[in-house]
C-alpha cells in the first residue's frame, strides 16, 4: 500500500520504517528542515536497536522517503497516519493543536478517499475532533478516521512493531476495517489478535494499558519501601508474587521510579479525563504521588549519609536514559537525581552510553560528562546507578575500588547482589533490600 506517516518523532520514525520493510511504501512528512534533510542523508534521528539497519535497506531500496511538503507527502496516499506530538499542559490534559491543525490542513488538500488513522496517544474522543476538523473542508465520503493505538516499547520497538502482541483498531466503518486488517496482515501471521473496536474504546484501550503499568510499578515501589522497614526482601517478594499468571512477571522490579515519553504522560491524561468526566480516579493519583517520591529517593538518602550536605562531595552517576537501550530522557529519573544533588553543592560527573548528548542540553556545563563508565569514577565518593543498562551489570570491581575515594554504591536498579558487594567491600544501598 501507499502510506503517508505525519510527524518522524519516535513513533511516526518507527512506524514507517516497519510500514517499509512489510512492502509498502513510505512517505514520512516533518516540519523540520534540519531533520528531514538529516534522513534524506542517511542519519536516523534517534537511538533504537535495529532501526538503522531497516531504514538503511528500505531507503535504498526507494520505499522509505521523507518530505517537509505535506501535499506531496499525502497525494497518493491510501492511508495517512497521525503521529504527531501530543505534548501534556499545565492541567495534565493532552494538547492537540498539532493533531487538529494537520486534520484541518488536510482537509483542503485531499481530493479522494483515504483513511486518517490517529496513531499518536489521544484522549477519548479525539477521532470525533479529528472528523470534525476534516468536515470543515471536506465530504464524509472522502475520509474515515481510525483509532490505531501503539504499544512500543523504547528499546525494542521495532520487534514490537513487527511482531505485535495485539494491533487495536478502532473504526465503526467497514470498508476501513478491511483496508486496516489488510495492513497489518504480515505482522500477525503468528496468529496474533487484531481486535476491532469502536473509536472511543481503541483511544481509553492505550491509557488504560499505560496506566496499569505504572501502576504496578508504583505498587512495587511501595513494596520495597516497606521492605526495608520490616526486614524483608523485595526480591524475593518480586519472585514470589511473580510466578502467579494473574499477576505475571513483568513490571515487578523495583527502583527510582517510572519516565519516558508515555507513563507520566498517560497517565497524568487519564486523570484529567476521569476529572472532566466528575470521575475520582483515586488509584491514579495515588500512582503519581508515588512515582513522583521515588524518583528522589536515592537524592534524599545521600543527603542523608552526608548528614545534610553534598557541598563539593564528587558524585558519579551511570545512566541518564529513562530505560536502557533509548537515548530518550524525557521524565527520567536520573535528571531528578542530578537537579536535587546539583542545587545540594554536588559535583557531578555522569556517563550514559547513548543520552550524554541529550542531557547537556539541559545542564550544559554544570555538571561534568565522561565518554566510558570508568573515568567517571575517578575520586568519587559516591556512585549513582539511575539506569540498568547491561553494560553496568558486569563491571570490573576491583578497578572501580581503585579509581573510587570511598567505594560507595546507591544503585537504583538492584543491579547487584547485596551480598556480594558487601564481600568485595563496597558499601552498597538498593531499593528494598536488605
Amino acid at each position: 500500500m501507499k502510506i503517508a506517516v505525519i510527524g518522524t518523532g519516535y513513533v511516526g520514525l518507527v512506524s514507517g520504517t516497519c510500514f517499509a520493510e512489510s512492502g509498502n511504501t513510505v512517505i514520512c512528512v516533518d516540519i523540520d528542515d534540519e531533520k528531514v534533510n538529516k534522513m534524506n542523508s542517511g542519519i536516523v534521528p534517534i537511538y533504537e536497536p535495529r532501526l538503522n539497519l531497516l531504514f538503511d535497506r528500505n531507503t535504498d531500496q526507494g520505499r522509505l522517503k521523507f518530505t517537509t511538503s505535506l501535499k506531496e507527502g499525502v497525494m497518493d496516499a491510501e492511508i495517512i497516519f497521525l503521529a504527531l506530538p501530543t505534548p501534556p499542559g499545565a492541567d495534565g490534559s493532552a494538547d492537540l493543536s498539532f493533531v487538529l491543525q494537520v486534520a484541518e490542513d488536510l482537509s483542503k488538500i485531499i481530493t479522494d478517499y483515504k483513511i486518517i488513522v490517529d496513531k499518536s496517544t489521544v484522549p477519548v474522543g479525539t477521532t470525533e475532533l479529528v472528523e470534525k476538523a476534516l468536515l470543515k473542508n471536506l465530504d464524509h465520503s472522502l475520509f474515515d478516521v481510525v483509532s490505531n493505538p501503539e504499544f512500543l516499547r523504547e528499546g525494542v520497538a521495532v520487534d514490537d512493531f513487527m511482531k505485535p502482541e495485539r494491533v487495536v483498531i478502532g473504526t465503526s466503518s467497514e470498508k476501513a476495517t478491511k483496508i486496516m486488517t489488510k495492513l497489518y496482515e504480515p505482522f500477525v501471521r503468528q496468529g496474533n489478535p487484531v481486535i476491532i473496536m469502536d473509536e472511543r474504546s481503541a483511544e481509553m484501550t492505550k491509557y488504560a494499558a499505560n496506566a496499569f503499568l505504572a501502576t504496578k510499578i508504583s505498587f512495587m515501589n511501595e513494596i520495597a519501601n516497606l521492605c526495608e522497614k520490616v526486614g524483608a526482601n523485595v526480591d524475593f517478594v518480586r519472585k514470589g508474587i511473580g510466578s502467579d499468571s494473574r499477576i505475571g512477571k513483568r513490571f515487578l522490579f523495583p527502583g527510582i521510579g517510572y519516565g519516558g515519553s508515555c507513563f507520566p504522560k498517560d497517565v497524568k491524561a487519564l486523570a484529567k479525563t476521569a476529572t472532566d468526566n466528575n470521575y475520582e480516579f483515586s488509584i491514579l493519583k495515588s500512582v503519581m504521588a508515588v512515582n513522583e517520591k521515588q524518583k528522589l529517593i536515592l537524592a534524599n538518602r545521600i543527603k542523608d549519609k552526608f548528614k545534610g550536605s553534598v557541598q563539593n562531595k564528587k558524585i558519579a552517576i551511570w545512566g541518564l536514559a529513562f530505560k536502557p537501550n533509548t537515548d530518550d530522557i524525557r521524565e527520567a529519573p536520573s535528571l531528578y537525581t542530578i537537579e536535587s544533588l546539583l542545587s545540594a553543592g554536588a559535583e557531578l560527573t555522569v556517563f550514559d552510553p547513548e543520552a550524554t548528548d541529550n542531557v547537556k542540553e539541559i545542564f550544559e556545563d554544570k555538571i561534568k560528562y565522561s565518554t566510558d563508565q570508568y573515568s567517571v569514577l575517578k575520586e568519587a565518593d559516591l556512585l549513582v546507578i539511575c539506569t540498568e543498562w547491561s553494560v553496568f551489570r558486569s563491571p570490573d570491581f576491583n578497578k572501580m575500588k581503585s579509581l573510587m575515594s570511598s567505594p560507595t554504591i546507591y544503585d537504583g536498579r538492584n543491579l547487584y547482589d547485596p551480598n556480594q558487594m558487601i564481600e568485595l567491600g563496597f558499601e552498597y544501598e538498593s531499593i528494598g533490600r536488605p
